[in-house]
């Protein structure tokens, strides 16, 4: 088996690919004290607080942020064979009738997205949802689709999205990685 590993978004595109999340976010929310910035743990997290970070420098307005934890909101919670890491959700601010922008590193299956708005409903009921990712890999399970992407990836059985953020990682950049057996 062959080991394959190539990077599809630098440390420079993943800022320059966020510049403009901030933007579209912006373009789409004129009212930018109705929203709330909420990051998917893990790498979700640090998206958010970025995209918090520009939309703040863009507007002057303060907007609220927090993250969630999805781990028991998970539909695979039981079956799983690993112990989870369960970290705290952390919403500072009520959600009622704000416009929440949800943010995640990759979208794939929809399951993900589909377990942190179950979340989020557990903390109140938003004026609307609206979903920024990094990267959109394709291949949904689920009738899910993002409102602002970064770069779409299509990808194929076998290849893997990695993201490496440097708040997480120590290492900036989205690789793409497979695995091919040998003939």
């Amino acid at each position: 088996m062959t080991f394959e590993k190539r990077t599809v978004l630098s440390g420079a595109d993943i800022k320059r690919s966020l510049t403009r999340l901030a933007f579209e976010i912006l373009e789409r929310n004129p009212k930018v004290e109705e929203l709330v910035m909420v990051g998917i743990q893990s790498r979700g997290e640090p998206l958010a607080r970025r995209l918090h970070g520009l939309l703040e420098k863009q507007t002057g307005v303060s907007i609220p942020i927090g993250n969630v934890d999805i781990t028991f909101h998970r539909d695979d919670f039981r079956t799983r064979l690993v112990v989870p890491q369960v970290k705290a959700s952390n919403l500072p601010v009520s959600i009622d009738n704000k416009t929440v922008i949800l943010v995640d590193d990759v979208l794939y299956t929809g399951r993900t997205v589909r377990a942190a708005l179950d979340a989020l409903v557990s903390f109140g009921r938003p004026a609307a949802v609206q979903l920024a990712v990094l990267v959109d890999r394709g291949h949904r399970e689920l009738p899910i689709r993002a409102d602002y992407i970064g770069k779409n990836i299509p990808t194929h059985e076998g290849e893997h999205v990695a993201v490496r953020l440097v708040e997480t990682d120590e290492t900036e950049g989205v690789l793409l990685t497979s695995h091919e057996e040998e003939k």
